[in-house]
């Protein structure tokens, strides 16, 4: 059986298609449930009752069964139980699958509201299995069909609103009324007009992963996708220019935010425009996928994964035999991206060599550090920009793993790892601890990954957004399902290379 069940009505505690009463999930998941594991750490159970999830399948949870019959350790079992289906079993907001072409529209959890980013994150561990599942596919496809119709609409959002057609009532946000944003956006569609690039690169990775995994191309067709593609394609050429014409008069700038903050992660520099570029190849962008604003406009990891999806796609595109044009643009703009980043986004340690930076603007200023949020220069690996033995990327992973050299790497008796701007000093995000098991190639650290992961759940048995380094009991957001799927794609994957290891 599936249940689509829209979040709004979830967690009003009415299940619109049956009388059943069902907590609010930011509720549920803030108190531990029983059964407790029976491991030292005894992890509570923390999926919602089958009737109260918001997407059953058998596919997955056969798919917990065998995967758990692997697992040694009964707190892993629990955890792992937990973390990998939350995704279906508590954010499918909406989803209507009985069309020819459907759209899922998923929340992130606690703010109930559809991320681009984040939403391609969630379901990517349940990619290869909507091969042998075809209400996966559909699942998926809307996610794929939705992001179309978002970026389509105003493709400066990175977070979006239910469509009407849902009948779930759009979110508040409490949008600032000196808020600034050019081209203006319409709050009952749009959550939030922060501009950040990777939102295109989630929709292409969502896009040809969706492909790659099922054969179905017919998406492409659609007048959507195609427009959607064509426009992101046409923004991105816009962001590689430069700030400045071979006049030294300002180019139009494409997109501007700014309001009246204490806080200067929520405006930009230059009246909204950012600070100033040259042209490097790369495409600039005003937020980071922590929707903390940037200070040097080129995002370094954020053109990485571009660099890798726009050659995904064009790889795609010409593999159907479709957008000649667009796949030949989308090549291009992957090489002169890639290039850029080599050329412009690396600079020499003075103790570690040569080193991918976080920002830079093309003229010799550079960020030094990284943050927990994907993508960030310690996923590059997983993004697929380099290998993992990439002498730069090891040169990197070090001095950014390092206390003394990244400045939000934070260390503690409990927990230690890279934080963010975003959530303040002395709070790691568990987010990095997985990225950082998920692209290494060593056991005894991917190890040590995982028993931080199990340790930190502050008895709730779920991924946090941030937890203290000083007192675990201290952590943001009860309910962050993307992280939730990365921890799950982390324990297959460490199964999967070393098996035993929990």
């Amino acid at each position: 059986m599936k249940l689509f069940v829209g979040t709004a009505l979830l967690l009003s505690g009415l299940l619109a298609n049956a009388a059943v009463k069902c907590p609010s999930y930011t509720d549920y998941s803030s108190v531990p449930h029983e059964p407790y594991s029976t491991g030292q750490n005894r992890i509570p159970s923390m999926r919602p009752p089958p009737e109260c999830r918001t997407f059953n399948t058998p596919t997955i949870e056969q798919a917990i069964f065998d995967i758990n019959s692997l697992i040694s350790d009964p707190d892993w079992r629990q955890l792992f139980s937990n973390v990998f289906p939350n995704t279906l079993d508590t954010t499918v907001a909406w989803h209507n699958s009985n069309t020819t072409e459907p759209y899922t529209f998923l929340v992130t959890g606690d703010i109930t509201a559809q991320w681009i980013r984040d939403s391609a994150n969630q379901v990517l561990p349940y990619i290869p299995y909507a091969k042998v599942d075809d209400d996966l596919a559909k699942l998926v496809l809307g996610l794929v069909n939705m992001q179309a119709e978002e970026l389509l609409g105003y493709p400066y959002g990175n977070a979006f609103q239910p469509p009407p057609r849902s009948g779930l009532t759009p979110a508040e946000n409490g949008i600032a009324v000196d808020l600034s944003v050019d081209p203006p956006f319409d709050n009952s569609t749009v959550f939030e007009a922060k501009f950040e690039l990777d939102s295109f690169a989630s929709f292409f990775q969502i896009s040809t992963a969706y492909w790659r995994a099922t054969g179905d191309y017919q998406f492409m067709y659609s007048k959507s996708w195609s427009n959607a593609m064509a426009t992101v394609l046409t923004t991105i050429r816009r962001l590689q220019e430069p700030t400045y014409n071979s006049m030294r008069q300002l180019n139009r700038p494409l997109v501007q935010y700014k309001r009246l903050t204490d806080s200067p992660t929520e405006t930009q520099f230059g009246n909204g425009v950012g600070n100033p570029v040259r042209y490097t190849g790369m495409a600039k962008t005003l937020f980071r996928p922590s929707d903390d604003a940037t200070i040097f406009p080129f995002l370094v990891p954020a053109n990485a994964f571009l660099s890798v999806e726009l050659s995904n796609l064009s790889s795609m595109l010409t593999s159907i035999g479709v957008y000649a044009e667009q796949a030949a643009f989308a090549k291009k703009m992957a090489n002169e991206i890639r290039q850029g980043v080599f050329q412009y986004g690396t600079s020499v340690h003075p103790k570690y060599g040569r080193v991918f930076v976080y920002e830079t603007d093309g003229y010799g200023s550079a960020l030094i550090m990284d943050d927990a949020n994907g993508p960030a220069l310690l996923s590059l690996p997983y993004l697929g920009f380099v290998g993992s033995s990439d002498t730069t990327y090891q040169n990197t992973r070090k001095m950014i793993l390092s206390p003394d050299d990244n400045p939000w790497y934070f260390s503690g008796p409990y927990i230690h790892g890279i934080g963010s701007p975003h959530t303040g000093f002395l709070k790691v995000w568990p987010m990095a601890i997985a990225m950082r098991g998920l692209t290494s190639t060593n056991k005894t650290e991917v190890k040590e990954c995982l028993d931080q992961l199990k340790a930190t759940t502050s008895g709730l048995g779920l991924m946090h957004e941030s937890v203290s380094v000083n007192k675990p009991a201290e952590y943001t957001r009860s309910w962050f399902a993307w992280c939730n799927s990365l921890v799950g794609q982390l324990v297959i994957d460490a199964l999967t290379r070393f098996p035993g290891i929990i």
